[in-house]
């Protein structure tokens, strides 16, 4: 698998969380993951533990927490639909600043908040701590099918491809006069898109035909070594197993 665009979520550094094998670090994160969804909402304290956690490993890795936050407006959808809940949800009231809030609907609420916070978190860090080509190589480590990181990895070289050449109908429409005033514009709008899909689908048969006659038999050279030591593996599984016990004493403590 050839060399890749940096990612404006990749943060570059030379910390140990940055030369963690990819593979490692998908695993760790998706066994934290786990544990936090497993651990019961009213169990407040257990998830300020697995912030801390998050925490440590922004340091280790030297990613600012002021970039981080600024990224989780991601999940604005779901804080929403998590403010709505304590309205909507049936169960017993309770007092909050003189509304009347479902007690079901206010755990609920946290319950989506607390461990969606916590999923995206761990997941920006993983982004911010690897490119996506990486990332990718690692996947496949984990027995992905080969044809879907390939797709993947197209996606990822000619997605600013593709939108450079929105850009580019754009500036060109603007040239010409046209303003999206009303929904008259909407016929145009769709015309560009039916355009752009042509270009693009042209673009994509190129490419494959290019690497044909360059001998592409349906498997990407790889170029780089994502191979992981039991002492990366050991190191790696140091948050999920925080986490483990974290969410263990979560369902022994009362």
């Amino acid at each position: 698998m050839g060399a890749g665009h940096a990612h404006r979520l990749y943060v570059p550094g030379a910390s140990p969380v940055h030369r963690l094998p990819p593979q490692c670090k998908i695993v760790a994160v998706l066994a934290f993951v786990l544990a936090v969804v497993a651990t019961p909402r009213e169990r407040v304290w257990a998830f300020a533990a697995y912030a801390v956690l998050l925490g440590a490993v922004a340091v280790v890795a030297r990613v600012p927490v002021r970039l981080v936050l600024r990224r989780v407006v991601i999940e604005a959808p779901f804080v929403a639909f998590a403010f709505l809940l304590p309205f909507v949800a049936d169960g017993p009231r309770v007092a909050v600043l003189g509304l009347h809030l479902s007690e079901n609907g206010l755990w609920g609420a946290w319950n989506i908040l607390a461990k969606g916070t916590l999923g995206v978190v761990a997941s920006l860090l993983l982004a911010a701590t690897t490119e996506p080509r990486v990332l990718l190589l690692g996947v496949e480590r984990l027995r992905m099918p080969r044809l879907i990181t390939q797709i993947a990895a197209f996606m990822l070289r000619y997605v600013d491809v593709v939108t450079a050449e929105l850009q580019r109908m754009r500036v060109a429409r603007a040239a010409r006069g046209f303003r999206a005033r009303d929904a008259r514009a909407t016929r145009v709008l769709a015309r560009s898109l039916g355009a752009l899909f042509l270009r693009s689908y042209e673009r994509g048969e190129r490419v494959h035909l290019a690497m044909l006659s360059r001998g592409y038999s349906g498997q990407m050279p790889v170029l780089a070594d994502v191979g992981a030591t039991r002492a990366q593996w050991t190191a790696a599984a140091a948050l999920p197993l925080a986490a483990a016990l974290v969410a263990a004493a979560a369902w022994i403590v009362a």
